[in-house]
């Protein structure tokens, strides 16, 4: 994928003059073919009739040639676009960059250049003859050249709503991203600056809700371990004080070469330094362009990949490790006394164990620290059963996995397995720029062996699944422990697991909206949504296994989960999840609805799976949900 690398800033005034973009506009005429084909059918009386009409934009050509009459007529239609335009694009040419100036120019023609292979398809064609001459007639409907700029504003206003409402959540990463994919969107359209995005925000206010966010976020270095080659510096991340959730960032030492992309969870942060690299005032720059996931819609893909980046110097955060106290090698395992968040109307909530009721349990953990803290697994096979040692030699060897800390570790007796929350780790991989961070959970059978492992949900997913006292317990702990089996599943590449969750007639949608099967399975409730993508269990299985095959990593991560459960089957329950899906050859974000029968909690059976790139604007909210579906 390309990257851009100009930089533009939205702040600052000085004017510079507009000339000689629209020739960019000639270039962006190429991409019109294949042309209306009905204007190759239209008399002279109705040729005359479109040309007095205000309504159409018309460029001519006239030569020899056909071809040549063809490219005049190009040029000129360019030329026409580009005076109709040019004057509504005033907010850029008032603007500078810091640094090295970009003239108007420039940025003028980096979004016609957005729009070239995606939008400006309405072109029509005449052609006749004058004395001797073959003249051309290239034109458009000034309707069509302003439904190109308000399907990028609607876009626009769709990101700010979700950034505003992920803002309030506190869910600081997918904020970031997504005002800044409606800032880049806007920058794109005429009069963007005018633009109505909701709530009172307008392209201004959006850029400083951006610097706001950067403004709050706090990057404190905790500890360094150093060896020969290298030192990581642990970090922990705050917004407003409390943990950053989703947060990613980058490193550079000059400001111009930068590292990988590192993920915050929970708080906690890493950077990986050369063993001589100075520790003292590290910088480290917040992302928030996203550009590996800009391809979930064709019109920001087309932006970002075309037009310059808004530079933001509140995303420089400045980290000082020097006075850190070197992180030993045998640091203890410390347990935490904190129970699992609950609601004050469920007297059921489970409680921490004492130290004295995990004599079963505490030896084998310590000795996986202790495993972790050398990196050396060849004397833990005892502590795990055979299928916990199968996803436990997965994991250490998913990415160059490293314990970032000592844990404080919480232990909770779910059903007949108690659970041990959780190790903070990172994980890298050599061919690809990202890097995450993972708190990893061990779930431990009766004769103290680690049975599971498996990547948690940020804290606020728990929080937000352990508070609904309208469930069981074991409704609310199966939940849980479902949803990190099954995001850990496709990190760690478990196909079998993965095929038997699905039922053998599951509905399988990847798409927008969706039709009714006919087999024996949930149909959908909603007969007039017929747009769709989909797969059976085998096809979508088949598929996967070519995935797993071809992908160095693969990492899932949850945000905005929805829970419900059906009213009149309580067993049923549908879960819509924000997902973040990253590997090592594509990145996406969509919506995520799984509808799951835990009739029989140790063998949760998936009915229903649908994948969408975006909201749909024909179902409710635009996602799908349980009540759209026939139980």
């Amino acid at each position: 994928m390309k990257y851009f690398s100009s930089r533009m800033d939205l702040t600052g005034s000085q004017l510079v003059g507009v000339t000689g973009w629209w020739r960019l506009l000639f270039v962006v005429c190429m991409f019109l073919c294949p042309l209306k084909s009905e204007a190759q059918g239209i008399g002279p009386k109705e040729w005359q009739a479109i040309q007095k009409n205000p309504d159409y934009i018309i460029g001519m050509g006239m030569s020899n040639s056909l071809e040549t009459s063809r490219q005049m007529a190009q040029n000129d239609l360019a030329s026409k676009i580009s005076t109709k335009v040019e004057s509504q694009f005033d907010y850029l040419i008032n603007q500078k960059t810091e640094g090295k100036n970009v003239t108007s120019s420039s940025k003028m023609e980096n979004i016609m250049r957005s729009y070239s292979s995606v939008t400006l398809n309405n072109v029509s064609e005449y052609i006749a003859k004058e004395k001797g001459q073959i003249v051309v007639y290239r034109y458009m409907k000034n309707s069509d050249l302003r439904s190109m700029f308000r399907r990028r504003a609607n876009l626009a206003r769709k990101w700010a709503r979700e950034a505003a409402d992920r803002e309030r959540e506190g869910k600081i990463g997918d904020a970031l991203q997504n005002y800044y994919w409606s800032l880049a969107l806007l920058r794109s359209c005429p009069n963007g600056d005018l633009e109505e995005l909701g709530e009172d925000m307008t392209m201004k206010e959006a850029f400083q809700r951006v610097k706001d966010i950067l403004s709050e976020i706090s990057v404190k270095a905790v500890s360094v371990e150093k060896d020969a080659t290298s030192q990581n510096v642990t970090l922990a991340v705050t917004y407003k004080g409390k943990p950053a959730v989703n947060f990613n960032y980058k490193y550079s030492p000059d400001g111009k070469t930068f590292s990988s992309v590192y993920t915050v969870k929970d708080g906690a942060g890493l950077l990986e330094l050369p063993a001589n690299a100075k520790t003292s005032k590290l910088k480290i720059y917040a992302e928030y362009e996203c550009r590996e996931e800009a391809n979930i819609h064709p019109d920001l893909y087309s932006v970002m990949e075309s037009t310059d980046p808004v530079p933001f110097k509140e995303a420089v955060l400045m980290v000082d490790a020097k006075e850190c106290t070197q992180q030993s090698a045998d640091y203890e395992m410390q347990i935490s006394k904190a129970t699992p968040p609950t609601s004050s109307t469920v007297s059921e909530a489970p409680t921490s164990q004492t130290p004295q009721e995990l004599n079963r349990y505490l030896p084998t953990m310590q000795r996986i620290e202790k495993a972790m803290n050398q990196h050396d697994y060849s004397t833990l096979r005892d502590c795990f059963t055979e299928s916990g040692w199968d996803m436990f030699s997965k994991l250490v060897a998913y990415g160059d996995a490293r314990l970032l800390r000592s844990p404080e570790v919480q232990f909770f007796q779910d059903r007949d397995l108690m659970v041990c929350r959780s190790f903070p780790m990172s994980f890298t991989f050599k061919n690809n720029r990202r890097k995450f961070t993972e708190d990893v959970v061990f779930y431990l059978d009766a004769s103290g062996k680690v049975c599971e492992v498996a990547f948690g949900l940020e804290q606020v997913a728990v929080n937000d699944i352990m508070n609904r006292g309208d469930w069981s317990l074991e409704a609310r702990q199966v939940m849980i422990h479902f949803l990190e089996t099954y995001k850990t599943a496709y990190a760690l590449k478990r196909f079998e697991y993965i095929n038997s969750i699905f039922s053998n007639e599951a509905l399988i949608i990847t798409g927008s909206i969706v039709k009714a099967t006919g087999q024996k399975e949930m149909n959908p409730a909603k007969m007039q949504h017929v747009k769709y993508t989909r797969q059976t269990k085998e096809q979508y299985m088949a598929n996967l296994k070519k995935c797993f095959a071809g992908n160095e990593y693969i990492n899932i991560h949850f945000a905005d989960n929805v829970v419900r459960r059906s009213h009149t089957k309580p067993d049923i329950y549908g879960i819509q999840i924000k997902q973040d899906y990253f590997s090592s050859s594509y990145g996406d974000t969509g919506y995520l609805f799984l509808l799951i029968d835990f009739s029989n909690p140790d063998a949760p059976l998936i009915h229903v799976r649908t994948w969408q790139p975006d909201n749909d604007p024909n179902i409710r909210d635009g996602r799908i949900g349980i009540a759209d579906f026939l139980l």
